[in-house]
């Protein structure tokens, strides 16, 4: 159960009338009536999801580490972690760099090189030469050179870039391999190798931060950690003549820093560096840089993830995970539940098709192999305008997805539009608020941060997807209201719901819980007439009603569904954001031509 709402704050959510509420102009179809409080439904609890969850195999810095400790400490019970699905294969990755100039292409895809330098230098500078190079690869290589001049190291660095982040995935199951000439090493002039990878909460006497993987080549030797404890040394001795450096990135982690599940690590930067002092010069030639991932074929990958998953499970124990995937080569769609699967997109480079049918055919996929789909961050790129983004949902009853991300990254006022817009056409779309937080460092200081909650019987996959088909879901702002909400139809629980009835009026309860001193309730009413794409607006009606004048948790309403309409509810702070946004409860005459979902029938 989430530390956010209580059981007995979730179950007893209102019960009284907000006889305040009367002067606040309620339509026609929302008129105010004392009447007894419902029964909450046996068996159900809020389950509190973090829904768009980035970690080591996706493309910036976050760990399952971090992400699992920003979880505890907001109090949330489930991480459906949906990182970049060709990410986790790495397909379409870069496999070689061979060092033939500052840019090099690989399956059309540049690589490049971005060189600065840093502390007290004399000459320094990188150049590509035909001679010396590897021995077993023809071409150039990349020469580097830096004198130091103070007693701090100055340092040469090259920092390799990749098309789309094309090798910033998990280190699990990756050897790097580069040829190394030494020309000019030893105490005080070194070629560091460099892993920029994942941010994790503090451990063991660490502090939180981003760690490093530093391979060290000069006179040295040995394993050991600097920067209290976030940077971790493996260091080498240089030899003599052409040397093939082999860098098995995971079981170095662990043998630097034993207490960390090792996999849980992203490549997210390379760096190939020289560093001199004290009047030395650092000069080495470097060549042939291959980048070797293991079981990342076909399936494959899911296992290494699953592993990754398994390895948290007693350290995390209140925070379930589950195993969901960005479908990221199309417009992007997430898959919860089912069979877990990654699609099969041939070979090539990753290449994004940005086309309605692609997307809508990844949705198929999702539901062949039992899931539900989510509709990603919706509004950009060719749908711009709610108008549009609204245009397109009814056109294509939100590409078949069951799930519609209205808190992304985007103006939620303008995301909810286009949602209305498909509410008003019996469009039945369950509407999520997510992350996409791909760096974990602070939950709660970033934006967005919504936290999705379902109504369910259990943290079980099957018992939450049940919920998110149902629309059984309200989302939040942890950092601006933490209660709970629940929408009521003739006394049963009806959020996410379709009821089919005759009767002009029904009595409903919008019930919410812990509303700040200074919050708005509103109440939106939206006709339902299948205005069809040609009329891409929404048609809403909405009753602010402040939180002083909300008694006891709740609103009672006579609702008037007239030729069809819905009510749902969102909660405003005092500077107009919204904290707060249920699914709706459609009430409607007669069943609509494209039926209703099992799930939702009321």
């Amino acid at each position: 159960m989430s530390a956010l709402v209580s059981r007995r704050q979730a179950l007893g959510l209102g019960a009284a009338l907000a006889t305040g509420a009367a002067s606040a102009g309620l339509g026609r179809s929302l008129r105010v009536t004392a009447a007894a409080a419902p029964t909450p439904a046996a068996g159900l609890v809020p389950v509190r999801m973090a829904m768009h969850i980035h970690a080591c195999f996706s493309e910036d810095t976050a760990s399952m580490d971090t992400h699992l400790d920003q979880a505890e400490r907001t109090g949330v019970d489930v991480i459906w972690w949906t990182e970049h699905d060709f990410r986790v294969q790495a397909h379409g990755y870069r496999k070689a760099v061979r060092f033939e100039g500052m840019t090099e292409v690989e399956d059309d895809l540049d690589w490049t090189w971005v060189p600065t330098k840093s502390g007290p230098l004399g000459g320094a500078a990188g150049t590509f030469v035909d001679y010396p190079h590897s021995p077993a690869e023809p071409g150039k290589a990349l020469r580097l050179a830096a004198q130091g001049v103070g007693e701090e190291w100055g340092r040469l660095q090259y920092e390799g870039t990749a098309w789309n982040s094309t090798y910033s995935t998990s280190i699990a199951a990756t050897t790097l391999v580069l040829d190394v000439l030494a020309e000019s090493l030893g105490p005080d002039a070194e070629l560091l190798v460099e892993v920029l990878s994942s941010y994790r909460p503090a451990s063991n006497g660490r502090p939180a931060g981003q760690y490093t993987l530093q391979y060290r080549i000069g006179a040295g030797a040995g394993r050991f950690t600097e920067e209290s404890g976030l940077l971790g040394v493996v260091a080498t001795r240089a030899g003599v003549g052409w040397r093939r450096l082999t860098l098995r990135l995971a079981e170095d982690v662990a043998a630097v820093w034993p207490d960390v599940v090792a996999g849980d690590a992203a490549l997210y930067r390379l760096r190939l560096s020289v560093r001199a002092r004290r009047g030395a010069t650092a000069r080495v030639v470097v060549d042939r840089l291959r980048f070797l991932r293991g079981r990342r074929e076909d399936q494959q990958a899911l296992g290494l993830q699953a592993g990754l998953m398994a390895a948290y499970a007693d350290r995390y124990p209140s925070v379930r995970q589950y195993q969901g995937a960005e479908l990221s080569l199309v417009r992007h769609v997430n898959r919860f539940g089912g069979k877990a699967f990654l699609p099969d997109y041939g070979d090539g480079p990753p290449l994004k098709d940005e086309s309605l049918g692609a997307a809508m055919a990844m949705v198929d996929l999702v539901h062949a192999n039992g899931g539900v789909a989510s509709h990603n961050h919706p509004l950009g790129g060719v749908y711009r305008q709610p108008r549009d983004l609204g245009r397109m949902l009814v056109q294509t009853r939100n590409l078949g997805a069951e799930i519609l991300e209205v808190g992304c990254g985007a103006n939620v006022d303008e995301v909810t539009d286009a949602y209305d817009i498909a509410a008003r056409n019996g469009v039945f779309i369950t509407a999520t608020g997510v992350s996409d937080d791909h760096t974990g460092e602070d939950w709660l200081a970033r934006v967005p941060r919504w936290i999705t909650t379902a109504w369910a019987a259990s943290t079980e996959a099957p018992e939450l997807v049940d919920a998110l088909s149902g629309g059984r879901i309200w989302f939040s702002d942890p950092a601006g209201w933490r209660g709970g909400m629940e929408i009521s139809a003739q006394g049963v629980r009806a959020m996410g719901g379709v009821l089919v009835t005759t009767d002009a009026r029904v009595p409903m309860k919008v019930s919410v819980s812990d509303l700040p001193a200074d919050s708005t309730l509103e109440l939106v009413t939206g006709e339902v007439d299948f205005a069809g794409p040609d009329q891409p607006d929404p048609a809403v009606t909405t009753v602010r009603v402040p939180a002083r004048d909300v008694h006891q948790g709740g609103v009672w309403l006579d609702f008037e569904p007239g030729a069809g309409r819905y009510l749902r509810a969102a909660i405003r702070d005092s500077e107009e954001k919204v904290v707060g946004f249920s699914n709706p409860t459609w009430v409607l005459p007669r069943i609509p031509p494209g039926g209703v979902p099992p799930q939702r029938r009321l």
